[in-house]
């Protein structure tokens, strides 16, 4: 299965500061811990899950490169999957709530206890009525010479953009919304339930006004209360070298923009890599055949063949085998998040003609009568050539006497 994005693992947003990240992550870690769910499997993905996203986000430089290139970009790096228990994530964990809890009084054990209503946010304020808005997905396409070379690509999409006219609130003016009615403007419902354990309050988030406690009343005249309008817009990407097809770029916040002043989502730029007319490519090498003639191959000749970087002046000795491999060094696809580059390798194929004069076949003739020429042969071989001169009687002879 596909790596889940981390930002989604922790449920908090791109632009989420390190104490929302430590918050979300303390949140998840205390719900799946092993001790509170032993024996279960699933929350011990979870758990694991957690602490990976977690350890990736906080730190600053890891960060980044996620950000930048996704979990591709974090190949170069520490493999997340590697984890064989618990220790490294104990060790995050240790360090996660070493400082006890947050402001306020709170302690980490009121996430087992409850606090909070479930219309409202981590500061107490009702939940904003804004959605975060859709990812896009696009795929670019380059050559090999592009994807050796850092390169910038414009791209034009089209996307959702915040509305100008209503500043992507949705609403006509500042007093176009009135009180939910479903909620009283409390954002959240409430429902008691009394057993003999006692009273117990479930509170869910109004559906009617998204827990905002209030809906549109005069909507935008552009947007209709969307908060957002379609647009054509140009966009530059930053392809780094050695991406392969397949790999991806994540844009953060160049999706869709979100329903009534919801953050953007991201747009997620797909490699595919162009077919190239004589480089073939193997993982960061890249493969060209040089056809020569015959009398080169003998002979030994100095030619020039193209690279990834320009022409490259090679020689072929003298004697040059069919099939011969000759490397050139740091001429292939630079190496992903590393340093160096990977060999094109040109394989050397003797050109043999389909059509002769009558004064090249007699030259040839000549020729192959000469020791030099002709390669010394088999016995199994030899009978068969030294019969290619006998009549046809002779022929009849040995087959029947």
């Amino acid at each position: 299965m596909p790596k889940r994005d981390y930002y989604e693992i922790l449920g908090v947003s791109k632009n989420a500061s390190v104490d929302e990240l430590k918050s979300a992550y303390r949140k998840l870690a205390l719900q799946y811990h092993p001790d509170k769910n032993p024996d279960n499997k699933e929350s011990e993905e979870m758990f694991k899950e957690a602490a990976e996203a977690y350890e990736v986000l906080n730190d600053e430089t890891k960060r980044r490169r996620y950000d930048q290139f996704g979990h591709q970009g974090m190949r170069a790096g520490q493999d997340y999957h590697a984890y064989s228990g618990f220790e490294d994530i104990f060790s995050a964990f240790n360090d996660i709530f070493s400082g006890g809890g947050g402001g306020g009084g709170n302690t980490i054990f009121d996430s087992f206890f409850g606090g909070g209503g479930g219309g409202r946010n981590s500061s107490g304020s009702r939940r904003s009525m804004a959605e975060r808005g859709s990812d896009l997905k696009i795929r670019l396409q380059l050559t090999l010479e592009e994807i050796a070379t850092t390169v910038e690509k414009t791209i034009k999409i089209k996307r959702w953009v915040g509305c100008e006219t209503c500043s992507s609130t949705g609403a006509n003016k500042k007093s176009g919304y009135k009180k939910c009615t479903a909620c009283d403007g409390a954002g959240e419902l409430r429902q008691v339930s009394r057993s003999m354990f006692g009273q117990f309050i479930n509170i869910s988030v109004c559906a009617n006004c998204g827990g905002s406690g209030q809906i549109i009343s005069e909507p935008c005249v552009t947007c209709r209360g969307e908060g957002r309008t379609q647009a054509d817009d140009t966009i530059k990407v930053n392809v780094p070298p050695g991406v392969e097809g397949g790999n991806y770029i994540p844009l953060r916040n160049k999706g869709n923009a979100g329903r009534r002043g919801g953050e953007y989502g991201d747009l997620i730029v797909v490699i595919e890599e162009k077919p190239h007319p004589y480089f073939e490519r193997h993982n960061d090498d890249v493969y060209y055949a040089l056809n020569i003639s015959y009398p080169d191959a003998a002979l030994g000749i100095k030619i020039q063949v193209p690279t990834l970087y320009g022409s490259e002046t090679i020689k072929i000795e003298a004697g040059t085998q069919p099939g011969t491999l000759i490397k050139l060094n740091d001429k292939g696809i630079p190496h992903l998040n590393s340093y160096g580059k990977g060999t094109q390798i040109v394989q050397v194929n003797v050109h043999v003609p389909t059509s002769l004069t009558s004064k090249e076949k007699a030259t040839l003739k000549e020729l192959a009568d000469s020791p030099n020429i002709n390669p010394k042969q088999p016995d199994h071989q030899k009978e068969v050539n030294e019969g290619k001169d006998k009549d046809f009687f002779d022929k009849v002879k040995d087959v029947f006497f």
